[in-house]
This record gives C-alpha cells, sequence and structure tokens, in this order.
C-alpha cells in the first residue's frame, strides 16, 4: 500500500521545467519559493528542488550552485558526481556568466558597477561585484511616503561574484532594493505591493547562464522564461516594456496565458 501511496503522490506533483538535458547536465526553470535543497532554517517547507527533479528524472542529481527561495529562474544540475565536481569548480572560478533580471525601487542610472565587500556569517569579508543595466524605468501616480509618485526600475544584473545574496544586498547597499526582498529590501515597499498588487514574491528572476561544457568544450547557454508572477508585474509597471524586449516579452506572456 504504501509503494502505491508513493507513486499515487508523485504522480500528483507539477512537474519541474526542463529548459535543458543533457547525459550529463539538467537545468530547470526554478519556481519561486522552492527550496533547492532541505535546509534547518525553513522548516516550514516539504519540497525541495532536489528531491522533485529526482523523482521526475527517476535518478540522483547533484545542484551544482544555488539560487534563494523567493528567487525564480535557472537552476542546474549535475547527473554524476564527476560532471558535479567539475562545474562547481567552474561557479567557484567564475567562468560561468550569470544574469538576471529584478524590479527594484526607484530610477536607476543606465549602467553602474557595483564593487562593495561582503561578509560571510563568520565575519570574513570577501570581494563582490555586480553590473547593473538599467532595461525600463516605470512612473506610477500613486503617491509612497512623502513622494507624490512611485517609482521603479526594471534592470539587469551580472554578478562577476558568487557571494550570499550579493544581488540583495548590492541593490540595498545603492538605495535600489528588490522588491520583495527581506530582510535586505524596504519593508515599505514590500508591503505595499502586497497589498495593492496582491504579490507575495520577490521580483528576482534568474535570466540566463553561459558556461563552457568542461568536457566537450562546447558554449552552452541556457535561458528561463519569467514565471507568473514576475511576468504579471512586468505587465503592471512596464505596459510598453515591448519595446525592451522585443518579441521576447511577448512570447514569455503566450506561455504565461
Amino acid at each position: 500500500m504504501e509503494d502505491v501511496k508513493t507513486v499515487v503522490e508523485t504522480a500528483s506533483r507539477p512537474s519541474l521545467e526542463i529548459l535543458y538535458q543533457s547525459a550529463e547536465l539538467v537545468a530547470i526553470n526554478k519556481p519561486h519559493g522552492l527550496l533547492v535543497h532541505r535546509s534547518m532554517i525553513a522548516s516550514d517547507a516539504s519540497e525541495f528542488a532536489v528531491q522533485l527533479l529526482r523523482d521526475q528524472l527517476g535518478q540522483r542529481v547533484y545542484p551544482v550552485h544555488r539560487l534563494d527561495r523567493k528567487t525564480g529562474g535557472v537552476l542546474l544540475f549535475a547527473l554524476n558526481e564527476t560532471m558535479n565536481s567539475l562545474m562547481q569548480q567552474q561557479f567557484a572560478e567564475g567562468l560561468v556568466r550569470k544574469t538576471y533580471l529584478a524590479i527594484v525601487r526607484g530610477f536607476t542610472p543606465d549602467e553602474l558597477a557595483i564593487d562593495y565587500p561582503l561578509r560571510r556569517e563568520d565575519g570574513v569579508e570577501q570581494e563582490a561585484f555586480t553590473n547593473v543595466k538599467t532595461l525600463r524605468q516605470a512612473e506610477l501616480a500613486i503617491p509612497f511616503g512623502k513622494h507624490a509618485t512611485s517609482r521603479y526600475s526594471l534592470v539587469e544584473l551580472t554578478p562577476r561574484t558568487g557571494r550570499l545574496h550579493q544581488l540583495r544586498k548590492h541593490m540595498a547597499h545603492v538605495f535600489h532594493p528588490i522588491i520583495g526582498d527581506r530582510p535586505h529590501g524596504c519593508n515599505k515597499q514590500n508591503r505595499f505591493f502586497k497589498e495593492r498588487f496582491g504579490m507575495h514574491t520577490m521580483l528576482l528572476h534568474a535570466r540566463q547562464i553561459r558556461f563552457r561544457h568542461p568536457v566537450s568544450g562546447e558554449e552552452i547557454t541556457i535561458t528561463a522564461s519569467w514565471q507568473a508572477e514576475f511576468g504579471r508585474m512586468l505587465a503592471v509597471l512596464f505596459d510598453s516594456a515591448e519595446l525592451v524586449f522585443g518579441e521576447d516579452i511577448r512570447e514569455n506572456r503566450n506561455n504565461e496565458n
């Protein structure tokens, strides 16, 4: 009876979106709110990307990097220990180019290079670099605090290092926190988005990763469509975002419908 129950429970779970798969690697479009693996600090979670993908593929999987629970987008796994080690080495050496999209408070500069060291939990300071490019800006006729309007930017973030919560901390450091970020973001903005738009996630999306396959040498690019909540907020805030993304944003919206 237990085996039947397990089969039924597994079949009822929604499948993770596979973005790329080969004999040694697989990438998914991780939903917002899904933990990569079991964590002591998130005892409320009952499902994890590692577990779901393992059951979906019927084999063991190894996450070669991490995404925050509230971040959606490209998440890469190895399918054997050797590839896991090789890919983790590439991430550690900064050989994997990662690109994110985020919606942040205020009008950001056209381009910005953030060079701001971050401390680990043990107090050790590490260099951290992030490039910011503004893709779109929006000013809503909604008063916020002492301001007569509310301003937001859609930005492309390219981290050159991979520190814990680097993008969240860097954007907060330059006073353009990511909407929905806790604890580094703006609680007033987060509350505003929750009450005004019913938005409960963090507006950070792991858009793309690019790397050279450590065995074949092939250049691999994996891109993830943003998920429904991110797309909904794009539509709410940036009604002419097609001017930035061309067909790409329309394809994403069509996939959501």
